[in-house]
């Protein structure tokens, strides 16, 4: 990419005449002339180059970030501590230039990047087969939604209200244009209400969603789940935070058809929110309605060890218009730097991470709670994020905690109006005995 295109006017007179243009405004014809700006855009005089790389450095400082504040901050993007080698080796230029493999079988280190990405999932998740990620856990889910209405023939979706709130938007924005029903079930007392799932699941349910540990950081009661979904002959659909996995028991082992979710806990920074990867895995039976690539290992001519593009029946490149999904991009790099991450922890590492945040976490929400001042919101056992409540309005709160350099919690009430005074607070194996006494301590004087 260009940051400067030194296009003189004679250079532009010439293109304007190779195409039969008398100016740039000729270019723009097709939109109407209500819609054009008809005045120069509001920008300062020119600078030079020194003087707007200054401009620059200037206006980032006004910004803080988790560099300069202790994250207590999850709601969906989480502050882990990523290992060194994760960017050291995912920065290389063979890596980081290499986009999705259109003629797979040159890219053999592609492949075998993505083959390991694939078998690390299945084997967090227990499913049987993963495919080489997608977009985001938002649209992960949507398109493990997508597939329960295609396997089984039915044109609703059961989505329980502590689901991620965003992932719910981008689901009823798809589903929107599919005429498929989406439909909430009520939470009680911080986890879905079974009963008012039992009343919504009907012979056109197609799939349910679940979350866990769900919005609330609450682990939700998948036994119960998985038989009233399974008995209605819907597949259940499990949102799921990775690092989770490192202690709860695999989605497999609860019944679970398809498993998606947020890969950016597995060594991807917040990067102010993107990019970031859905990971999707699924039983062996579902695997040809999962969009998107898998990639298989084999043997080349020789009788060496090599890979392929499986399967990518579901691609738009492929069959255009007979493809069920549009998703055809994997997040390569992201998944590459998941790979990373879970090959560098290991399984031992991994449930050392987990376990920091559950205990971490959970001395937390005692250090806070103990003068009375702030209660729990919910009575439910929780991993690593947890809900609190108190006569204090949660904004007021965080803006004091930024006083004192703490990134504070996520505000409920913005999507749980029910949760007056709610605040989300995330406990990451990152932060230290200091930091939580530091927060309670604040929390205790404001």
């Amino acid at each position: 990419m260009h940051r400067y295109i030194p296009n003189t006017e004679a250079d532009e007179r010439l293109m304007l005449d190779s195409i039969g243009a008398q100016s740039i405004e000729d270019l723009f014809t097709d939109i109407p002339k209500n819609l054009q700006l008809d005045r120069d855009l509001d920008l300062p005089q020119p600078m030079s180059e020194l003087e707007l790389s200054t401009h620059m450095k200037e206006l980032s400082k006004k910004n803080k970030n988790i560099e300069d504040l202790v994250c207590f901050l999850g709601a969906g993007a989480y502050d882990h501590y990523i290992p060194s080698i994760v960017k050291h080796l995912a920065m290389r230029s063979e890596f980081y230039t290499a986009y999705t493999p259109y003629q797979p079988e040159i890219s053999q280190g592609t492949l075998q990047a993505i083959f390991e990405y694939q078998t690390m999932i299945c084997n967090l998740t227990g499913m049987e087969v993963s495919n080489a990620s997608m977009y985001d856990g938002a649209t992960a889910c949507v398109e493990a939604a997508m597939m329960t209405i295609e396997s089984t023939r039915r044109n609703s979706i059961v989505v329980s209200s502590t689901v991620h709130p965003e992932v719910r938007k981008v689901i009823k924005s798809y589903m929107r244009f599919r005429d498929v029903k989406v439909l909430e079930v009520d939470m009680a007392g911080g986890v879905t209400d079974l009963e008012k799932l039992k009343s919504l699941i009907d012979k056109d349910t197609a799939g349910v969603i679940i979350q866990n540990p769900n919005f609330f950081g609450i682990i939700e009661d998948l036994a119960e789940v998985e038989k009233i979904t399974h008995e209605n002959k819907s597949l259940l659909i499990n949102y799921v935070d990775p690092i989770s996995l490192g202690i709860l028991k695999s989605p497999s082992e609860y019944g679970a058809d398809i498993v998606v979710g947020e890969g950016q806990s597995l060594g991807n920074s917040l990067n102010f929110g993107g990019p970031y990867l859905g990971f999707m895995a699924t039983t062996s039976k579902l695997m040809r309605k999962m969009p998107g690539r898998i990639v298989g290992q084999s043997n080349d001519v020789d009788g060496k060890r090599a890979f392929v593009l499986t399967l990518q029946a579901r691609e738009q490149h492929i069959r255009r218009y007979k493809a069920t999904s549009n998703i055809c991009s994997n997040q390569g790099l992201n998944a590459l730097m998941a790979a990373i991450y879970m090959t560098t922890l290991g399984k031992k590492g991994l449930r050392e991470v987990a376990m920091q945040c559950v205990q971490k976490a959970h001395y937390a929400m005692d250090k806070i709670t103990e003068s009375g001042k702030f209660k729990p919101l919910f009575n439910k056992p929780f991993f690593k994020e947890f809900a609190i409540t108190s006569s204090i309005e949660a904004e007021k709160i965080n803006n004091e905690l930024l006083n004192h350099n703490i990134l504070g919690g996520y505000q409920l009430e913005k999507v749980y109006p029910e949760l007056k005074n709610g605040l989300l607070l995330c406990v990451t194996e990152k932060r230290t005995k200091e930091q939580i006494d530091k927060l309670a301590q604040v929390l205790e004087v404001i």
